[in-house]
């Protein structure tokens, strides 16, 4: 029999809460994001009855387009991306709520006019004021949309007004401090909602469940029974046709600093205080800066990076990065990386976590797996040979769930042992799919819950830990130098010897 525990996060929060009447303007509303993810998980909300009647959607993007073309364009993106459109009466009234406003980012006049819609939209459709501005544009243009919504006083009222900015949320260091420096110039950090989708997965956040609802597993969380972690997020995708945005970010931009950077987090924190916002992120930000490479002064034993090159994916055949459309024949830009990165506090100290990431992969996997140490003395000397390490594997993506490796012994005579698992299948236990990500996420930022959302000062922390290998490896280098892995492969060889040097392997997935 399976007992379902209810999740702390939702308990008492969007579980049980609307949000109040407001207006959810999309900066960006003509691009990718908002028609295969924000409008389609909008209108999922919509069918779920957990959104006001008032809810009013305005896109704002540079095309001149009419509400009703817009609306079209919306209708479109939730029929190819999502399970459709469900009931027709209820599209039609979320439509009815859906306007378009054309804008060029940096012309101010522009947002007076937004501002002056938006106040008409209030008194039309009752929304009180209430505003959630979401920069759903490239990083390129956040320093405008934050100056000129400041400028036109429209995030003013900290009490009604917030703002969400997806990642990547700064270049480095530096221009992550530059654009906290605009941020707080025209708001205050309860108001700013730094959206990592990885924070909305559901087995993202199992993670704390199971960490802090289960006796069995926290005492064991440490460096006296842990003998190393390994953290994965591999794709199997390449550039495809995002070369303009890759050639400027890579793999570390792209997915290291922020995604791995958030389950690595949660996997090494300390237990909040209490399950609220600033309890949770107060702990994020401490484990953060305890956080560095294990070895700086000679980043090839901390650090690897690579791209693919020409291979095979699903028996046809691939091209490698550099010979993608729109890509510079001679980048250095790494669409593979892997970091071992060490903790200096009581818990951590001397256990290495080992994080890689990179397209063009075998699979397509999240997982967090948690290896620890082997016995101190094994009794079976004739089943000495076959005894595999415990481990304990978070599945994110697919296949979500959380399985537990351990030592059995074989049916028969000889006392042979065997590894086996137990494994919990969200699908398979709970009958039921997981909410999206950004389902859950727009939801929390209605609501004004910042639990899921990064701090201005753990984002900068992150930055911190990876700034040694990120000045390397942007400067001018030799192409022919930076390290390949095939296609369809798991990875360059340096990254092998990374954790081989230690005694150690990749696990397998």
């Amino acid at each position: 029999m399976v007992h379902i525990l209810e999740n702390p996060l939702r308990v008492g929060l969007t579980q049980e809460r609307t949000p109040e009447p407001l207006i959810m303007v999309i900066f960006g509303a003509s691009g990718d994001l908002t028609i295969r993810k924000l409008i389609p998980a909008i209108y999922h909300l919509k069918q779920q009855r957990r959104l006001p009647p008032e809810l009013t959607i305005v896109g704002v993007a540079r095309r001149p387009w009419s509400h009703d073309y817009f609306r079209e364009q919306m209708l479109e993106g939730v029929e190819k991306f999502s399970k459709g459109i469900g009931s027709a009466a209820v599209w039609e009234d979320f439509a009815s709520g859906v306007y378009y406003q054309s804008l060029d980012m940096g012309q101010q006049a522009d947002y007076l006019k937004l501002k002056e819609f938006l106040s008409q939209l209030d008194q039309e459709r009752g929304t009180r004021g209430n505003r959630v501005f979401y920069l759903a544009v490239s990083p390129n243009f956040f320093v405008d949309a934050i100056t000129n919504l400041g400028a036109a006083g429209m995030i003013g009222d900290r009490t009604k007004t917030r703002l969400v900015i997806e990642k990547p949320f700064g270049r480095d260091l530096t221009s992550c401090q530059e654009l906290n420096r605009v941020v707080q110039s025209v708001g205050d950090e309860r108001q700013i909602y730094r959206i990592d989708h990885y924070l909305g997965k559901e087995t993202v956040q199992n993670l704390l469940v199971l960490r802090f609802a289960n006796a069995i597993f926290e005492p064991l969380w440490n460096r006296q029974y842990v003998d190393h972690i390994q953290i994965t997020v591999a794709e199997t995708v390449g550039v495809e046709d995002r070369a303009g945005y890759y050639e400027n970010a890579g793999a570390l931009r792209d997915m290291l600093q922020n995604h791995l950077m958030q389950l690595f987090c949660l996997t090494a924190m300390e237990p909040p205080n209490a399950m609220e916002a600033d309890a949770l992120r107060n702990e994020k930000v401490k484990v953060i800066q305890a956080t560095r490479l294990a070895d700086p002064r000679r980043l090839e034993r901390s650090s690897v990076r690579a791209q693919y090159s020409d291979g095979w994916m699903k028996g046809a055949p691939v091209v490698g990065y550099r010979r993608e459309p729109n890509v510079n024949s001679q980048s250095i830009v790494p669409t593979y990386v892997a970091m071992k990165f060490e903790i200096d506090n009581w818990r951590w100290q001397g256990v290495p976590f080992y994080l890689r990431t990179g397209k063009r992969m075998p699979k397509k996997v999240s997982e967090i797996a948690i290896q620890f140490r082997d016995v101190p003395h094994t009794l079976f000397q004739s089943a000495a040979r076959q005894v595999s390490p415990n481990i304990l594997a978070l599945r994110i993506q697919p296949n979500e769930g959380v399985a537990l490796r351990f030592e059995a012994k074989l049916p028969g005579p000889e006392l042979r042992s065997r590894s086996v698992e137990m494994d919990f299948g969200y699908g398979k236990t709970f009958g039921i799919e997981g909410s999206d990500a950004y389902d859950r996420l727009l939801l929390d930022c209605m609501l004004g819950d910042q639990t899921l959302f990064t701090r201005g000062d753990e984002v900068e922390a992150a930055w911190n830990v990876v700034t040694p290998a990120l000045a390397a490896w942007e400067a001018p280098a030799d192409p022919h130098l930076i390290p390949q892995y095939e296609a369809g492969t798991w990875g360059p060889s340096e990254a092998e010897l990374l954790i081989t040097r230690d005694g150690r392997q990749w696990r397998r997935l």
